[in-house]
């Protein structure tokens, strides 16, 4: 039988953490409601990606992004440091896998990439493993890079590029964990629930007053997490959605990366 994980034990790892409650409570179910375990857990993905080689953990690197006739990639590769990850050897590398990705594809870069990645591991003397790699076609495609830790691309129908390029640098400031509400399962709505209501037990307030309270709490919660619903970033009086329909777009596909 599956341990039951409880909403205190969620909040409270939630609490210690920032991350989204969901990835809180699959913590805890593979932890088996163990706290220490959980948390081990959750520093372990806290990047998306953890590659071991020799016991030498590559928890650092760099993300690029290449957009060529209507097609964008986004490489990561990892490292063990910062100052590798800003090294020469290993920016030309990255920007050369990319390369192959844009005009041959995932699989071809694949083939290539230990030789080329095992050449610089020889000059800098650091574990370096390929992260993820993702592949978008679409006629209008917009990409963004944070600090060359984070990358976005995202695809339109209809807009333009630079629209493109702009929900993309949105999304990564404001890293929403759904694209509509319509992503958001029962099971999360429920768990927040849950989680607010506790919250507000100790309220001395009239039941009527705690339930407009709670309301307001869920939906500020989820509007603040569904990207077309956030305020624009460069435009705080208007929502990614009303963005969108001003340009008489609609997003087609978004991927997203973070170091």
């Amino acid at each position: 039988m599956p341990i039951q994980i409880t909403t205190e034990q969620v909040k409270e790892l939630r609490d210690a953490t920032g991350v989204s409650v969901m990835q809180c409570k699959r913590a805890l179910e593979e932890a088996l409601g163990d706290m220490k375990k959980a948390l081990a857990i959750l520093k372990k993905t806290s990047s998306d990606i953890a590659l071991k080689k020799i016991n030498r953990e590559v928890k650092d690197g760099a993300v690029m992004i290449g957009i060529k006739n209507q097609k964008a990639v986004l490489v990561s590769l990892h490292c063990e440091t910062d100052f590798v990850s800003r090294n020469e050897d290993f920016t030309i590398l990255l920007k050369n896998l990319g390369n192959i990705v844009l005009e041959n594809g995932i699989e071809k870069m694949k083939e290539e990439a230990k030789e080329m990645i095992n050449t610089v591991i020889q000059k800098t003397g650091e574990n370096i493993q390929l992260g993820d790699v993702y592949e978008v076609s679409g006629d209008v495609l917009g990409g963004y890079v944070h600090n060359n830790k984070s990358g976005v691309i995202v695809s339109l129908i209809g807009g333009n590029t630079e629209l493109a390029k702009d929900i993309a640098m949105h999304i990564t400031a404001m890293k929403p964990e759904y694209i509509t509400s319509d992503e958001i399962t029962s099971d999360t709505r429920k768990m927040m629930l849950e989680i607010f209501q506790k919250e507000l037990a100790s309220i001395d307030k009239p039941e009527e007053i705690k339930k407009k309270m709670l309301d307001g709490k869920i939906n500020t919660y989820f509007k603040e997490k569904t990207l077309l619903e956030q305020p624009f970033i460069k435009n705080g009086e208007e929502s990614i959605n009303e963005l969108l329909e001003k340009s008489k777009a609609k997003i087609k596909e978004v991927k997203v990366y973070s170091i």
